[in-house]
């Protein structure tokens, strides 16, 4: 039979055509008129996607050279911050800190889980000068709740900046940026706006461009300052990355014709997609008698599940791509071998939620005990008639 490479990852994703050819057909000078006003209308784009009247930048970076820069921006050596880790990415935050010379705390939650109540407010003080935390903590498929985190903050250190990493979670996850108080927020081209790696985007509040003035370590091309100044003009500081704006321009309009005119309302069906086949999936993980990686609270970004017992997980990811061309990810780390993750993030949608889940039954069949082909497939269908737990839109 032919096969079809198709990416099951949480980045990068799949690329939305029309942002395809708007990055081909781009030829574009970065210090004239017409790129400044697309540069102009991304970024107000960009503050409709995110859902906040804060500023917001675009860096020619991946996901992490904006971590970086919130770390830099917004701390001076010798800082306490808390860094709330659970995965992966939430151990990056904490290396990032300590490289820049702040005095780490960190609040921690074994892989696959979340925040024990409580534990995030025990660890905060006044003399605290920022929190870092995920949305979506993506190596383990659990999401945060920011929105509690953020009240916790407010309470017992209310100088504190409050980050989010939400590279994963924008797009998926519901998110009342401003609401919450979320001081930086940050996002990633390669993730649910479906454009190839290259671009960090961030939303600054005033609070955090006030504790710019103060604070000392070092930064030079991640000074968020210099991108302030250079976005009202409608340029960056540095050379951008213009084709991938020209896409990401693309992808949003994509966004608002989804939206029937409105961005804010294309972002929520793009969440509720994310939702829906998260939600498909997890009924199909379990009809197949497999466990999710973090049942308590998941992600809607991806889905992190366990291989039966006695087998690696590296067997079902080699699995899917040789036989059927499905890209999925292995575990990150020392869960390499212990998970597989199926990303339902930016352009994924109902048929393609139904192949994965076809091959996966195929893959698991010709394994020791097997499974019973389209047990998966009939309880994601029946959970995609259902229609998606109001509990589950809600988060």
């Amino acid at each position: 039979m032919l096969k079809k490479k198709r990416l099951f990852t949480p980045g990068p994703t799949p690329l939305l055509p029309e942002a395809q050819v708007a990055m081909s057909a781009a030829s574009l000078h970065h210090r004239t008129a017409e790129f400044r006003q697309l540069y102009t209308r991304t970024l107000a784009d960009l503050r409709e996607f995110i859902g906040t009247a804060n500023d917001v930048l675009l860096l020619a970076s991946s996901g992490t050279g904006a971590m970086e820069a919130a770390v830099t921006n917004l701390t001076s050596p010798g800082d306490k911050v808390v860094v709330l880790s659970a995965g992966k990415f939430g151990e990056r935050w904490r290396d990032l800190a300590k490289t820049f010379g702040c005095a780490v705390a960190t609040v921690s939650a074994e892989y696959g889980e979340t925040f024990a109540e409580g534990t995030v407010e025990a660890a905060l003080s006044e003399e605290v000068r920022a929190v870092f935390v995920q949305a979506t903590e993506s190596s383990t498929g659990a999401r945060h709740d920011v929105r509690a985190i953020g009240e916790a903050v407010r309470r017992r250190a209310g100088a504190a900046m409050l980050v989010v990493d939400a590279i994963t979670g924008l797009g998926t996850t519901r998110l009342a940026v401003d609401e919450w108080g979320v001081d930086v927020i940050i996002g990633g081209s390669q993730k649910a706006l479906m454009v190839p790696p290259g671009l960090a985007y961030m939303a600054v509040s005033e609070r955090a461009w006030r504790r710019m003035e103060e604070t000392s370590s070092p930064r030079y091309y991640f000074d968020l300052r210099k991108e302030r100044k250079a976005a009202a003009k409608g340029e960056s500081a540095f050379t951008p990355a213009t084709s991938l704006v020209a896409a990401l321009a693309a992808a949003l309009d994509y966004l608002r014709e989804a939206g029937e005119g409105s961005l804010a309302v294309g972002r929520d069906r793009l969440v509720d997609n994310a939702e829906g086949c998260a939600a498909m999936t997890r009924a199909a993980a379990a009809a197949l008698e497999l466990k999710l990686f973090a049942p308590r609270s998941p992600a809607a970004a991806l889905t992190a599940i366990l291989p039966p017992a006695g087998v690696e997980s590296g067997k079902i990811v080699a699995g899917l791509r040789e036989q059927f061309g499905a890209v999925v990810a292995n575990g990150q780390g020392e869960m390499k071998g212990k998970l597989f993750r199926i990303a339902h993030i930016g352009y994924y949608d109902y048929l393609d939620t139904l192949g994965v889940i076809g091959a996966l039954e195929q893959v698991l069949a010709s394994l020791p005990n097997g499974v019973e082909l389209g047990a998966g497939l009939r309880a994601a269908q029946r959970a995609y008639a259902q229609g998606v737990p109001e509990s589950v839109a809600a988060r």
